[in-house]
């Protein structure tokens, strides 16, 4: 457990790129400790290139942070101080100092297999590391495998030790678009098919906030036919036939990155929440030439087949980030926003970066490009594709 008595928050932000592991964590770590003027930093956040030997990366972080609790992952780009890293260079870090804040870590392995129970046992271990003493408000922070398990799962075993009233916030792990292999960081330590959690504790609230901008193309449709991640039938009518039909028409424009198989895409689906509003779940055509879901959908649930345009992006982004600000000074602003997304915005990538920090204000903005993004609520539901989501500390 970490706990800082200084009320006062100092934060840096450091990056560095370039094909030398050590060089290039070295130079992040060092500019994300300079403000802090030789204070230890209580939290260390990592966020790097999948290209890096993550070993080396994180045994650097280790020398220079002491005994700050240190989690991150593998991203796909790095948003920090309005600029974008772009997928496939780059380590991202953030250490925070003060605050009055409490920190406890925990990690758990076998997601694939269990991600309900691992889900239970890493918010558990976070919450045993952080200490008896319960602060007047709290949030979980999780990182996980990217490509390991049903996430919306792995948050299902989280909200049986947060419930209701503790807000998620976090992504999952990504590895600048190969979706080969994605990992996470818990103190000195690399992990694949893991998920890492840090509990904080803190004297002022903490408000979580997602966001999406993707509007419905069809009506209301049942999920007739699922077979696992595979949507067979919609509306008793093959799934890929109605899944096309609720297209809208392609507008041209220039991507930033190529696309990777039928991985990205304009189009998704909504599963449609009690309260009408909508989680999205990303879909692709596999090479069997299948719909697939990036996590299990319930059968006989309703759908809506959404899309959206790059101006609804962006918009929504500003409001997420500003949101979160409100009234505050936050001492900075974390930022989970999906690859996809950027995937859409093309060159614009950039445009969103640079809005996301007007948005934030005085507050650095702090962030990766993931495959998924954690914002839980007062419900269970909160594993989303296609969205940004954002907590200021």
């Amino acid at each position: 457990m970490r706990v800082l008595t200084s009320n006062r928050v100092v934060r840096g932000v450091g990056t560095g790129s370039g094909a030398d592991t050590r060089l290039a964590a070295e130079t992040a770590v060092n500019e994300a400790l300079r403000p802090l003027e030789g204070h230890q930093p209580d939290l260390v956040l990592v966020y790097a290139s999948v290209r890096y030997d993550l070993e080396t990366m994180l045994k650097t972080v280790n020398a220079a942070a002491g005994s700050a609790v240190i989690a991150g992952a593998t991203s796909s780009g790095q948003l920090h101080n309005g600029q974008l890293t772009e997928p496939g260079d780059g380590i991202a870090v953030l250490a925070l100092a003060g605050g009055g804040y409490r920190f406890g870590l925990g990690h758990a392995t076998g997601v694939e297999a269990d991600a309900t129970r691992a889900g239970r046992s890493l918010a558990r271990a976070a919450l045993d590391a952080v200490g008896p003493v319960r602060s007047p408000h709290e949030a979980v922070l999780i990182f996980s495998d990217g490509l390991a398990g049903d996430q919306q799962e792995l948050l299902n075993g989280i909200h049986k030790v947060t419930g209701f009233q503790i807000p998620v916030i976090g992504g999952a792990a990504a590895d600048d678009r190969n979706l080969a292999e994605t990992f996470v960081f818990a103190g000195d330590k690399v992990l694949r098919d893991a998920a890492v959690a840090i509990w904080i504790g803190s004297d002022r609230p903490l408000r979580v906030i997602g966001g999406h901008g993707w509007q419905p193309t069809s009506l209301p449709l049942m999920l007739s036919g699922v077979d696992g991640q595979i949507v067979r039938e919609l509306g008793g009518r093959p799934a890929l036939e109605v899944y096309r039909e609720n297209f809208r028409p392609v507008q041209t424009g220039h991507k930033l990155y190529p696309r990777a198989g039928g991985y990205h895409s304009e189009h998704a689906f909504g599963l449609i929440q009690p309260d009408g509003s909508l989680l999205i779940r990303g879909a692709f055509i596999d090479s069997d030439g299948d719909l697939r879901t990036f996590s299990p959908l319930p059968p006989f649930s309703a759908v809506q087949v959404v899309s959206c345009d790059t101006e609804d992006l962006l918009e929504v982004g500003e409001q997420v980030v500003a949101g979160v600000v409100d009234d505050e000074e936050p001492a900075v602003v974390l930022v989970f926003d999906c690859v996809a997304r950027l995937d859409i915005l093309g060159e614009r990538g950039h445009e969103e970066a640079r809005r996301l920090q007007r948005a934030a204000g005085n507050a650095p903005t702090f962030g990766y490009y993931t495959y998924g993004e954690f914002a839980r609520t007062t419900g269970v539901a909160g594993y989303h594709n296609a969205t940004i989501a954002a907590m200021a500390l």
